[in-house]
């Protein structure tokens, strides 16, 4: 079971903004609240809407044109525990790599955050589960 598992989309959004709010105001953080605020704080596109509580409710549909900041930022979040473990094996290097011709570690994450993100939608519309050597592949190719 994962740590969000069971949360509610409102609790897992408060737990964004609560770990945004705590670094703002120089508050003690817990290191996956670290993690949550790095990445908050790396989007400054978001830093408004992230505090503002009626975020927690909000919808983000793609066909209107706005993408979901939260879902973004969980991309990112993702991506970061599979380099900092190397799950998949080699995820790590690639990043490296990427990094170094992308512009830096934080644009590499972007672009591999859109692998991700069409790897897992296309395991939801399929039914079956993501598939680690298809997403290397699809990484390498970046």
């Amino acid at each position: 079971m994962t740590l969000f598992a069971g949360q509610s989309r409102e609790q897992l959004r408060g737990t964004y903004r609560d770990a945004w709010r705590k670094r703002r105001a120089g508050l003690p953080l817990q290191p996956l609240e670290a993690q949550i605020a790095d990445v908050i704080a790396a989007h400054p596109e978001y830093h408004d809407l992230i505090a503002d509580e009626a975020s927690v409710h909000q919808d983000f549909d793609a066909p209107d044109g706005r993408s979901n900041p939260f879902l973004h930022l969980g991309l990112h979040l993702a991506l970061r525990e599979q380099i900092a473990t190397d799950r998949p094996a080699g995820i790590g290097v690639i990043h490296r790599q990427l990094a170094a011709r992308a512009g830096g570690l934080h644009a590499a994450e972007h672009r591999m955050i859109e692998v991700l993100a069409d790897l897992l939608s296309e395991a939801q519309r399929s039914g079956l589960p993501p598939q680690e050597p298809v997403y290397l592949d699809r990484l390498r190719r970046l």
